[in-house]
């Protein structure tokens, strides 16, 4: 039963920020949400697989925590937790630091200001391992087959959208974006 709560825990933590952020982005003429429109043909197909497989993720992870499917002991689904909330305060951090930039999907229209600063001095995609270590602590605390193959699924296609989104970033920004670029490293750490 705890391992239930601590699990719906993560979720609700990381699903009340990403839609909280929207909503507060919304009330400011902003639209968060810009996955897969107007787009060239390759970013447009990976925002809709993104699309996809974090929408059909929820449902696995809450079918699996209801259905109490694991295979993993309690002190690895513990760690599984740990490592979910981690995810969910990195996502909550990069998501204050980035102001009102952050955007679901490349943005099409939208000006965006660059980040470097507070935890972008040491992730480039800190919201993205946010994601990243959220999926892995579910995963961890209700550890099957469909929890392992959807959560691959989600974290490939979150590294595809990076790299579209370093070549927005590249054309948008240039050398200020290579300089940064050349200076912290995609996932975590300064080079």
């Amino acid at each position: 039963m705890i391992f239930r709560i601590f699990a719906l825990l993560i979720m609700i933590l990381f699903y009340s920020i990403y839609f909280g952020k929207m909503i507060i982005q919304k009330r400011q003429g902003i639209k968060t949400r810009q996955l897969g429109k107007g787009k060239n043909q390759n970013v447009r197909t990976i925002e809709i697989l993104i699309s996809i497989a974090t929408l059909i993720i929820i449902p696995i992870q809450l079918i699996s925590i209801i259905l109490n499917l694991t295979l993993l002991d309690n002190k690895i689904r513990f760690i599984g937790f740990l490592v979910g909330i981690l995810g969910d305060i990195l996502f909550l951090i990069a998501i204050i630091t980035m102001k009102n930039s952050w955007r679901a999907g490349i943005p099409s229209e939208d000006k965006i200001e660059f980040v470097s600063n507070g935890i972008y001095k040491i992730s480039r995609n800190p919201a993205f391992v946010g994601f990243d270590l959220m999926y892995i602590g579910i995963c961890l605390l209700y550890c099957n087959v469909l929890t392992i193959v959807f959560s691959l699924f989600a974290i490939i296609m979150l590294h595809f959208q990076i790299l579209e989104e370093e070549k927005y970033l590249k054309k948008t920004f240039g050398e200020k974006y290579l300089t940064y670029k050349n200076k912290v490293c995609r996932y975590i750490g300064r080079k």
